[in-house]
């Protein structure tokens, strides 16, 4: 596969399976509450916003969701942040996003989701596959991760010896609500996930084995905050050579250097662009999870 790829050739090696498409918060650009007209919170201000009535804290706190997330912990408790996680995706309704519409048309074998909605799930509703989501600060266990075999009808937990290697993967490391609620949202729990992550302990075994070798499109991801970059860094690990490219239309310099040194390829453009190139225009808009 050559290194300087266009939109559609990214496209096909994501239909094919061999991009791994890696999903960041601008895959949910465009989302709305069909009632109100509201976005869906999914970057970090948008959330931070949200967590806090739809007004903005501190420009200490607004510097990263997990900061603030922190700090209503620390004064309401960390069932406070879950709460506030269940209701927005797990209890409201939005529209659907069109890369989420694609990947439901063509269901490649395995994806990377760090938004915490259900939307990916959604696209696999109707066919079995294996959901791995992030867990932190439990006991009892050195993994930090829950793995569910979905049948076509209802999620059950498994051990990783028991997933069916023929099956698609979602891997949503910062949780999601279903089949129950499991999230990485604050400092604390990014400090556990992160340091067992790059212990070893917060991928599946399978995934492991899986993962060697394999590109990654990044969509809708931006490298400007360390956490983001560091879980990222840690999810590719024994990527192929290149590790991967990213769709960003306009790149900062942080940006471009983060990925040279990683040897990501960045392309400028966006979602939009990649839909086009895979022949299927962003116009879906229906409500969904």
């Amino acid at each position: 596969m050559p290194t300087d790829l266009s939109l559609t050739t990214l496209a096909h090696g994501i239909v094919t399976g061999e991009i791994v498409p890696y999903l960041g918060p601008g895959a949910l650009t465009g989302v709305i509450d069909p009632a109100s007209g509201e976005p869906i919170p999914a970057d970090s201000d948008s959330l931070i916003i949200a967590l806090n009535d739809g007004k903005p804290m501190s420009p200490r706190l607004m510097w990263e969701f997990p900061r603030a997330a922190m700090n209503v912990e620390l004064k309401r408790g960390r069932a406070a942040v879950h709460r506030f996680l269940d209701t927005t995706y797990g209890v409201r309704t939005w529209t659907r996003a069109p890369v989420h519409d694609w990947l439901q048309a063509c269901r490649p074998p395995y994806v990377i989701d760090i938004n915490r909605d259900t939307q990916l799930q959604d696209s696999y509703a109707g066919v079995p596959h294996t959901l791995v989501r992030g867990i932190s600060r439990v006991g009892g266990t050195d993994y930090r991760f829950r793995i569910h075999h979905y049948d076509g009808a209802a999620y059950r937990e498994v051990d990783q010896d028991a997933v069916d290697p023929a099956l698609p993967v979602l891997f949503k490391p910062m949780g999601s609500p279903r089949p129950d609620a499991t999230y990485i949202a604050s400092d604390a729990d990014y400090v556990d996930y992160i340091t067992e992550l790059m212990g070893g302990f917060a991928i599946p075994s399978f995934l492991k084995t899986y993962r060697q070798g394999r590109r990654y499109a990044f969509l809708g991801l931006r490298f400007l905050r360390d956490t983001e970059r560091m879980v990222m860094s840690d999810m590719i690990y024994s990527a192929g050579a290149p590790p991967g490219w990213a769709l960003i239309s306009e790149p900062t310099p942080k940006e471009r250097r983060f990925c040279e040194r990683l040897g990501i390829e960045i392309i400028a453009a966006g979602i939009p662009d990649l839909l086009a190139a895979a022949d299927l225009p962003p116009t879906h808009h229906e409500a969904g999870g």
